[in-house]
């Protein structure tokens, strides 16, 4: 019930938006965020949002570079990243949480999406 888009081929230093669609009507993510994981590496955080507030967390190494929103009204977070860059390559998870706390934790998040594919090239 989590549908990411937006994943790509980008040349170093652009850009490109990451979508995350909820759906189903029952479905609670009081919290959605974006983890990655790149070839051969742990998973990684990246940004979470609080649905109702807004409130945002960014992992240290992506802010000032990455930046999460939502869009309630279509039930959607987004993941702008900007001045991208050949390690940023991965594959971009959307995920959500019942509890409405603000967590890096990948155990703590109820819900995983598919994932989409961001690739940088140099």
């Amino acid at each position: 019930q989590l549908q990411a888009s937006g994943g790509g081929l980008v040349q170093a230093g652009g850009s490109l938006r990451l979508s995350c669609a909820a759906s189903g009507g029952t479905f609670s993510r009081n919290v959605m965020g974006w983890f990655r994981q790149a070839p051969g590496k742990e998973r990684e955080f990246v940004a979470a949002i609080r649905w109702n507030t807004g409130s945002t967390y960014h992992a240290d190494s992506m802010k000032g570079r990455f930046a999460i929103s939502r869009d309630s009204a279509k039930s959607t977070a987004y993941l702008q990243m900007n001045s991208l860059k050949p390690e940023d390559t991965a594959v971009y998870y959307c995920v959500a949480r019942r509890l409405g706390v603000l967590t890096s934790t990948p155990a703590e998040y109820d819900y995983w999406g598919q994932g989409t594919l961001v690739t940088v090239s140099s």
